[in-house]
This record gives structure tokens, C-alpha cells and sequence, in this order.
């Protein structure tokens, strides 16, 4: 084995205290107690080096994830509502900025009976509503939070409304805090007569975002939507009789009903 220079130079200083030719046996103990002790605060620095190299290759590496995928940067649009785990909350949103939350109305509820809560940037903030409709009707809650407490990373992100209609085949992504799906738009030639009034739909119904999650334009990065409802159809087999229920497709709130339901002063327009 080839020692480095370094190690070479250590290797002999080390040697050289164990030279019999040296000193007394009291000095050599104390030589050796000494030079253990340098090689010791050596090992503590080079493991804090070792340590400081780690986390700022984990930083390069997630830097070049976020670059390399530009999908991932919608995911700090994300919200959950009522509860940060996917299996314990009402539902999810999209953090529009300037403290405006956006979701479904009905994974809001009864906001008079319980306040939401908004899970965003790791911190649990309390809402109040802004403004509500019904499930029947758009289907959509305005809220607010306090952005003094979010990170200014957070804090300064704008969402700008998508301006042009979806269109079928369109690529699509549904955002949630964990993860970001795409889909794309169907047509709704495909729904039954009785849903067909529900015309912005997308497909892969299992894996997409569900209420409250954005749809974004996936070239755009504009809100394309917000997810309010499966579509479901009972099909009946031929040969026993027997009627089973198929998800066939997710309703979401289109852009131009959101502007439409946003007040005055809240302007999403892109910007130029």
C-alpha cells in the first residue's frame, strides 16, 4: 500500500516517537498520549468534514431533482385540509398566495360548526372562510390564513388561473403534499346523459389527487382546476344480473368557474 504524503508525514512523526534513542520512557508515554490525542481531534474534524460534504452533495442531488423535474416544484403549491395525513384529513387545496387558500366546499364542511385548519410548510395554521358555495353549486371554499407565519419561499409563490378551456387529451397533473400524478382530460362524450352537465373530467381516477387537490396544466404550471367528485356508473352483467358500481371518471371545477367565484380583488391573471 502507497500511503499519501500526509499520511506519510503522521506515519513517520509517529514512529519517530517510539525511537528508542529518544528520550525517557515518562516522555515517550507523554509523547504518544499527545500525538493520540492530534490524531483524535484530526478524526473528529475529518468526520465533520465527512458530514458537511454528505449534506451539501443531498442538497446538490435535490437541486438537481427539482431541475430535472419540473413537476416536483408544484408540490410546494400543496395543502392539506383538517389534518396533515392522507388518511386522516377532510381533504387537500392549493395555496394561491397572499394567505388565500383554495379548495373543495365540502371538504371544508360546516365551517360555522368546526374552523378549518390548514396543513401547509410543515405547520398547522388555523383558516377562516372567505367565502363558500355549495356542493351542488360550484362546489368551491375561499379561505384564508396567516402568511406572516409561512417561509418566505412559501410566502412570495403566486398561482396564475389558466386561461384556456380544457381540452380533451390534454396533459394534466394532480398535485397533493405527497406526491404530484399525471392524467389527462377526457372527453365528455363519455359520461352517462344524467353527469354529463360535469364536463371538465380527467381519467386514472385511482391514482389522481381527490378533493380539493389542484389540476395543473402541465406545460403551463396554471391552475387548471380543483378536484371535486368521482364519477360513477352502475353496469349491469348480462349474464347473472348482478349491478356493480365503476368509477369512470373525476369531476374537477374548471378554471373559468373559479375566476367567476374568486372576488373582485383577488386577481390570478397570468403574469406578463
Amino acid at each position: 500500500m502507497i500511503l499519501s504524503k500526509p499520511s506519510r508525514q503522521k506515519t513517520e512523526s509517529f514512529l519517530s516517537v517510539l525511537d528508542v534513542s529518544a528520550n525517557s520512557l515518562a516522555q515517550k508515554i507523554l509523547r504518544i498520549v499527545l500525538w493520540l490525542n492530534i490524531l483524535r481531534t484530526s478524526h473528529l474534524a475529518m468526520s465533520r468534514f465527512r458530514l458537511i460534504v454528505v449534506a451539501v452533495s443531498m442538497l446538490s442531488v435535490s437541486a438537481a431533482i427539482a431541475a430535472n423535474d419540473p413537476d416536483h416544484s408544484l408540490l410546494i403549491y400543496a395543502v392539506s385540509i383538517n389534518g396533515s395525513a392522507a388518511n386522516n384529513r377532510s381533504g387537500t387545496g392549493v395555496y394561491l398566495g397572499k394567505g388565500l387558500v383554495l379548495t373543495a366546499s365540502h371538504v371544508v364542511g360546516q365551517a360555522l360548526l368546526k374552523r378549518p385548519k390548514v396543513t401547509i410548510a410543515d405547520q398547522d395554521l388555523p383558516a377562516r372562510v372567505l367565502k363558500q358555495d355549495t356542493f351542488e353549486r360550484s362546489d368551491l371554499a375561499l379561505l384564508a390564513i396567516d402568511d406572516e407565519r409561512l417561509p418566505t419561499s412559501v410566502r412570495l409563490r403566486r398561482v396564475s388561473l389558466c386561461e384556456t378551456p380544457p381540452w380533451p387529451g390534454e396533459d394534466v397533473i394532480t398535485v397533493i403534499p405527497e406526491e404530484t400524478v399525471h392524467s389527462h382530460v377526457l372527453s365528455p362524450s363519455r359520461l352517462p346523459f344524467q353527469v354529463k352537465r360535469f364536463n371538465t373530467i380527467i381519467g386514472d381516477v385511482a391514482r389522481t389527487g381527490n378533493s380539493g387537490s389542484g389540476v395543473f396544466d402541465a406545460n403551463k404550471k396554471c391552475l387548471l382546476g380543483i378536484m371535486s367528485r368521482k364519477i360513477s356508473q352502475t353496469r349491469t352483467a348480462f349474464a347473472t344480473g348482478s349491478k356493480q358500481t365503476y368509477d369512470i371518471a373525476k369531476y374537477f371545477v374548471p378554471a373559468s368557474v373559479i375566476a367567476q367565484f374568486l372576488p373582485a380583488d383577488v386577481d390570478l391573471s397570468p403574469k406578463q
